[in-house]
């Protein structure tokens, strides 16, 4: 059985699957979905066409699914998606998509959004991502899973963070972050690898300590950015976190790489 506060304001045309708690005040539009086991706090608002997955808790005055924050956005019918167990807390908001972008804003499995994070249109999250306290993303944002952004950062339109990323607290991010990377600052600069993460993760002393040996070639100040992932590729084509690592550096992106300052290259 549902409970479904007398004071909620629920559309008739919401699909809402069972055990529900819909608490005080929550406002839900009609092309709403909500599947089992979802829990709204207390005035909590979710509209546009947005759909929650199941045992996914909201907590007070998060705004989920209204209109994304871009001027060239026409009202067409995009969507926002979140995938089960993840945990929404105070004043978060999300926007569905947009059409430049997809029309799809999407959120994995068992991430956590502290108090005041947002997540623009066309945002994909993977799964156990972390938002902390007003960490913000721009629109067209890509996160990978494991990843961490930092209280109070802000991270640049388009920029894509690799899985087991850190993002420090206050940074700005105007360019992409390598996997397992660790940045901070201003104007955020790679300040190495996110080692306690992948310890955090079970990687092993020789995964570690090849990404580490990785990481030195490829942001060594001797030749060209591609000749040393070439040497990186060939030396260790059988460590599948390398190439992953190359393989983010080599894909097409709108953004730059995100590098260490030239004294930590030295």
């Amino acid at each position: 059985m549902s409970e479904i506060h007398s004071t909620a304001v629920v559309s008739p045309n919401a699909t809402l699957g069972s055990g529900l708690k819909i608490g005080p005040y929550c406002v839900i539009g009609e092309h709403v979905t909500l599947d089992d086991g979802v829990e709204l706090m207390s005035h909590v608002v979710v509209d546009g066409r947005t759909h929650i997955g199941a045992n996914t808790r909201i907590y007070p005055f998060a705004s989920i699914g209204h209109c994304p924050q871009d001027l060239k956005y026409g009202g067409e019918p995009s969507k926002l998606e979140i995938g089960c167990n993840n945990v929404i807390r105070e004043h978060v908001t999300m926007n569905p998509g947009t059409e430049g972008g997809g029309m799809l804003t999407s959120v994995g499995n068992n991430c956590l959004f502290m108090v005041g994070a947002h997540v623009a249109h066309d945002c994909q999250i993977e799964d156990n991502a972390i938002l902390v306290n007003n960490a913000t993303l721009g629109g067209h944002v890509h996160v990978g899973e494991w990843a961490i952004i930092g209280g109070l950062s802000a991270v640049h339109q388009f920029v894509r963070i690799g899985r087991h990323a850190m993002i420090g607290g206050m940074s700005g991010i105007e360019h992409d972050v390598i996997p397992y990377g660790s940045v901070i600052g201003n104007r955020a600069r790679l300040s190495g690898l996110n080692i306690v993460g992948l310890k955090r993760r079970n990687f092993s002393r020789e995964e570690i300590h090849d990404l580490r040996k990785a990481y030195r070639l490829i942001f060594a100040l001797e030749g060209t950015l591609g000749e040393r992932l070439e040497d990186v590729a060939e030396d260790f084509s059988n460590n599948e976190p390398v190439m992953e690592i190359v393989d983010f550096i080599q894909a097409n992106s709108s953004r730059a790489i995100c590098q260490p300052a030239l004294e930590d290259a030295a």
